[in-house]
């Protein structure tokens, strides 16, 4: 069996990433709120309320939609910003307030405990120079960095208590640093919260990696034409209790998208990242490092993307039909409708695998999710349009759509944990149709009369 063990003794790396973060001068009070923004607009083709929480152009981006985006109280979504360039915001759904979350900066992936009103972020362990080496960016993190990595917990319940009482404390007294990973790590903020909430999940850097592959693994190459995935690469985790860092799993590929099933403690998944298609997309991994394998097992036709914990037994991800068929060029023949693509629900205890729906035209569902009760299924496709499913009945309807396609991202739906909303980034009220904001979109009334759940 391949046990977790401390790292020690790794020869240094240099891994350099954007990350947001600012000098302690440069950025303004966490809990600092900002004017209410809400506004409702009616989808100007099938007339769904659309609530635009935010709809000024600062820069807005909602996490990545493995994560979960609301709070554990249902009240609060967190998001990426320019606001206060290089700090991560939240805004109240029913009454639109905004907030600042963060005061020290976080690079990657903003983590949201389900049980707790807590966020998790990783930063530096030591603050860069106040002058960027790169262009800084509000959505992709600002400044690069090379050192060690603390995880951070933030205490929301307080930040937003004392926010509304307006009697705010020093920064410090919010934030508490779980541990420290080590330079030599070349630890990367792609970071995933365990269902306990005890642990965090990483990805590590390549040499480090390599002191730790299992005897016979193959290092692939890079794969299609982006020049990415070549291994080796790996998935470490962090006692947030203890700080205690311990290795999950070393593989010969690019690691990418490490996700935690919010639903089953110690069950990860995460990719092939080649930036397109990959000979083998998605795999999960157990914390103890058992369990290695892949999860939807793909064949060469297959372009499988943005998979998805959503049930604590399916994962959704789509099976892309994009190209026309008797295509062949550096991604090979993939992605055609010479095959069967959609939506894909994958079983992972019995390997049974459904296809809930596709577009008939264009080019077919591409990011998708699944309501926590098992009821609907939603995906958008590259017009920025977005699809409800009845995984019940297989009806699909047009939720949405308008979104621009000149978009600085795509709308990235995820379902809210009581399966009634879904929030989506949307260029929509953008004068230049690239800044983005973030908007929920309800089930509608019709649909959410329906039988409660398919279980």
């Amino acid at each position: 069996m391949h046990r977790p063990f401390p790292f020690a003794g790794l020869a240094p790396l240099t891994l350099a990433f954007a990350i947001a973060l600012l000098p302690p001068t440069a950025h303004a009070q966490i809990g600092k709120r900002f004017p209410s923004e809400k506004t409702i607009v009616p989808d100007p083709v099938t007339g769904v309320p659309l609530t635009f929480l935010t709809s000024t152009p600062q820069g807005d981006s909602k996490i990545y939609p493995t994560h979960p985006q609301w709070t554990a109280d249902g009240q609060w979504l967190i998001f990426r910003s320019g606001r206060v360039p290089g700090q991560a915001m939240a805004v109240n759904e029913a009454t639109g307030d905004l907030v600042q979350v963060t005061a020290g900066g976080y690079a990657g992936t903003l983590c949201i405990a389900q049980k707790t009103m807590r966020l998790f972020v990783m930063r530096p362990a030591t603050r860069p120079p106040a002058a960027p080496v790169d262009s800084p960016s509000a959505t992709s993190g600002g400044e690069r960095f090379r050192g060690p990595m603390d995880i951070v917990v933030i205490d929301l319940a307080r930040v937003f208590a004392d926010s509304r009482n307006g009697r705010m404390e020093p920064d410090v007294r919010y934030e508490r640093v779980c541990g420290t990973i080590p330079a030599e790590l070349g630890a990367n903020p792609n970071m995933a919260l365990d269902a306990t909430e005890d642990t965090a999940y990483f990805r590590i850097g390549r040499d480090a990696a390599a002191k730790h592959l299992p005897a016979g693994t193959k290092l692939e190459k890079t794969f299609g034409p982006r020049s990415m995935g070549a291994g080796p690469s790996g998935i470490g985790r962090m006692n947030l209790k203890t700080g205690e860092v311990s290795l999950v799993t070393t593989v010969g590929f690019q690691v990418g998208h490490i996700q935690a099933s919010p639903f089953v403690p110690g069950e990860i998944m995460f990719c092939w990242e080649t930036g397109g298609k990959a000979p083998q997309r998605t795999w999960i991994v157990q914390a103890d490092g058992t369990g290695l394998r892949p999860a939807y097992s793909e064949a060469s036709y297959d372009w499988v993307t943005h998979e998805k914990f959503v049930t604590k037994d399916e994962i959704a991800f789509a099976l892309l039909g994009h190209r026309k068929p008797g295509v062949n060029d550096a991604w090979g023949t993939a992605g055609t409708r010479a095959h069967p693509t959609g939506l894909g629900i994958l079983n992972l205890r019995t390997g049974e695998i459904f296809i809930a729906g596709q577009t008939k035209t264009g080019s077919g569902l591409w990011h998708v999710d699944a309501s926590p009760d098992g009821r609907w299924a939603v995906g958008d496709d590259f017009s920025r349009s977005l699809h409800l499913i009845d995984r019940q009945t297989n009806e699909m309807i047009l939720l949405t759509t308008g979104h621009k396609t000149t978009a600085a991202d795509h709308p990235h739906p995820t379902f809210s944990a009581d399966s009634t909303r879904i929030q989506i980034q949307s260029a929509m009220l953008s004068a230049d149709g690239r800044a983005m904001n973030i908007c929920i979109v309800p089930v509608p009334g019709a649909w959410s009369q329906r039988a409660a759940s398919i279980r």
